[in-house]
């Protein structure tokens, strides 16, 4: 189970290893904490009919791309219920009632209820800065680890299910230094005229020197397609062709051909580093 604050956060952070385990024949529900109802349309080569729904009704437009996206991954997915709290205001409040200014032991139950339904063996979600300080991804962070802990806790929530033990908790950490410094040079070698090297450059500059976190990397090189069909599944959010979250797929097969996750927590015996969540997990 993945837990993310927005329609599109799985398709940009972790599609192709939801992807690698679904071709292996797991089962795997994403959630989406919010519906992306206060974000903006980024692309504006958005196809006119698409365009007139998402001005009329985004959170409509954004629920058709998700269901694309998750016919593109073979995934389940579920929605949290909860609302997009956009970024914080200049005096740092948010609106009433949406997601992160919701009291945790309340915006938590939902998702305990689906852990104990679905029961996974493996949890990813956010660190604490939310992958980037948006106030849904802190707060998908802080409800993704509460429900962690009280999804196996007899003592709490009782007439959500039965109790739970999730085996394992990740951070998402896909997008690291050390991914960028390798497809950067990479392409220095095959493109040195790539328009993407700029940004990539760019990148590295407040990447670098950031601390190499990830416990466990995941083989995605098969999935990269899948992957890019999943985020173009996102019209209002990607354009087909953006740089930031399309490089040569030929180019991240030799270079970068995995996902990075970080083990928080184990209930099991595994050994590090690690190719797979799964490590460790005995199959019931």
């Amino acid at each position: 189970m993945a837990v993310h604050a927005h329609p599109d956060d799985e398709s940009s952070k972790g599609a192709g290893t939801y992807a690698h385990y679904v071709s292996r024949g797991d089962e795997v529900m994403v959630v989406s904490c919010t519906g992306g109802e206060r974000g903006d349309v980024l692309n504006d080569r958005l196809p006119a009919d698409a365009l007139a729904m998402a001005q009329r009704d985004l959170p409509g437009l954004r629920r058709k791309e998700m269901a694309a996206a998750q016919a593109a991954l073979g995934i389940q997915h579920r929605w949290l219920g909860y609302v997009d709290s956009g970024m914080a205001r200049e005096d740092g409040t948010l609106p009433l009632n949406s997601f992160a200014s919701i009291p945790v032991d309340i915006s938590v139950r939902p998702l305990v209820k689906l852990i104990r339904s679905f029961r996974p063996q493996v949890l990813v979600t956010y660190d604490e800065n939310g992958g980037y300080p948006h106030p849904d991804h802190i707060r998908a962070h802080v409800v993704g680890v509460a429900a962690y802990r009280a999804a196996a806790d007899p003592a709490l929530f009782p007439e959500l299910g039965a109790p739970w033990q999730v085996s394992k908790l990740y951070y998402d950490r896909i997008f690291n230094g050390e991914r960028i410094r390798a497809v950067h040079e990479a392409l220095l070698r095959a493109e040195p005229s790539s328009p993407l090297l700029e940004q990539l450059t760019q990148m590295r500059s407040w990447m670098d020197d950031q601390p190499a976190l990830a416990t466990t990397r995941v083989p995605v090189g098969d999935q990269l397609e899948t992957r890019d069909a999943a985020l173009r599944s996102h019209a209002s959010q990607v354009a087909p062709d953006s740089t930031f979250f399309f490089w040569p797929n030929d180019i991240l097969r030799t270079a970068w051909p995995t996902e990075e996750f970080q083990l928080i927590d184990s209930k099991v015996e595994t050994e590090m580093p690690e190719t797979d969540l799964f490590a460790g997990v005995v199959a019931e």
